[in-house]
């Protein structure tokens, strides 16, 4: 008897620390969906909590270890340009499917799906603004648009912005982060990389500045193209910068690579960019660069007749 008693008590402790720990379990739970919301962040790099609103203020960059967080198109431009200065171009622009294309879903439910989670159009918003009062035009793509793949519309809008900037003089900024060429479009998809590197030349001939900013990452043909042709290239720290994929290399090579191969720190060894800037120092060093290079105002022929003549004037007194 006694020992039925004992084995009674014994099961119902068990059950009391069985309840205690579903009750945990549900508060464990209640802790992660309230983290979930945008409360905290933790760093994939080092593991640090940081608060929402300080990562923020900071740009999206690890205040613990530096490390760059991806940010969406809309983050970078209140990053870099002015308040209120800001003037989108070629918002009407809508990517089609000219090819018919279908791999697991067809291509035009895949852009309309993608267009209606984010609210994009496509992989690259482009604008005229001000960085520190200083005109420029800015492009800045999205990664979260299928990748930051280059398409017909990418390819458009980032040729129609360099445009505009060559007409109204102004120094280009591209912020790239990308995939490579979008193979749904196939070959239309590979031009955009003479039209768009066009461009750049007409504007390059101008003398006037194009600075391209290569985040994380930046590969295939936006490498191959525009990403590689500024002026003076700048990198973010520790981002992935190439044409093929590292596994690739590897496959084809058949030998090991180096871990920091196509690092921002690597390519910055081996004089493929020029500087590495952290995100938080970006605006302030495009400010510079800009201001240092900005075009010399044009003497009308006007201005020259009329300051020949007040030297003669001058030498005839």
């Amino acid at each position: 008897m006694a020992n039925n008693e004992e084995s009674r008590g014994l099961k119902s402790l068990f059950d009391w620390f069985a309840n205690r720990r579903k009750s945990g379990g549900t508060n464990i739970e209640r802790q992660e969906r309230e983290i979930a919301d945008g409360l905290w962040h933790k760093c994939p790099k080092c593991g640090v909590l940081s608060y929402t609103k300080d990562l923020r203020a900071n740009q999206m960059v690890c205040v613990d270890c530096g490390h760059h967080n991806r940010v969406d198109s809309d983050e970078r431009i209140r990053q870099l340009i002015d308040a209120n200065t800001w003037k989108p171009l070629d918002e009407h622009l809508r990517p089609t499917d000219p090819l018919q294309f279908r791999d697991r879903k067809p291509y035009s439910d895949r852009l309309r799906e993608t267009q209606e989670k984010l609210g994009l159009v496509d992989a690259v918003k482009t604008g005229l603004g001000q960085i520190n009062t200083l005109p420029i035009g800015l492009g800045v793509m999205d990664f979260r648009f299928m990748g930051g793949s280059m398409g017909s519309v990418v390819g458009e809008k980032l040729t129609r912005m360099i445009e505009q900037a060559t007409q109204r003089r102004y120094p280009v900024v591209i912020i790239c982060t990308s995939g490579g060429a979008r193979m749904q479009e196939g070959m239309l998809s590979l031009m955009q990389m003479a039209k768009i590197s066009a461009a750049l030349q007409r504007h390059r001939d101008s003398k006037l500045l194009y600075i391209p900013v290569l985040t994380n990452p930046t590969t295939g043909g936006v490498t191959a193209s525009f990403a590689m042709l500024g002026d003076i290239i700048i990198a973010e720290p520790k981002a992935t910068i190439g044409f093929a994929g590292r596994r690739v290399i590897e496959q084809t090579l058949r030998e090991k690579l180096p871990e920091d191969f196509q690092t921002a720190e690597d390519l910055l060894k081996h004089g493929f960019v020029d500087d590495i800037v952290s995100r938080t120092q970006l605006k302030s060093t495009l400010t510079k660069l800009i201001a240092l290079h900005q075009p010399p105002l044009e003497t009308t022929p006007n201005m020259v007749l009329w300051e020949s003549m007040k030297l003669s004037s001058t030498a005839a007194e």
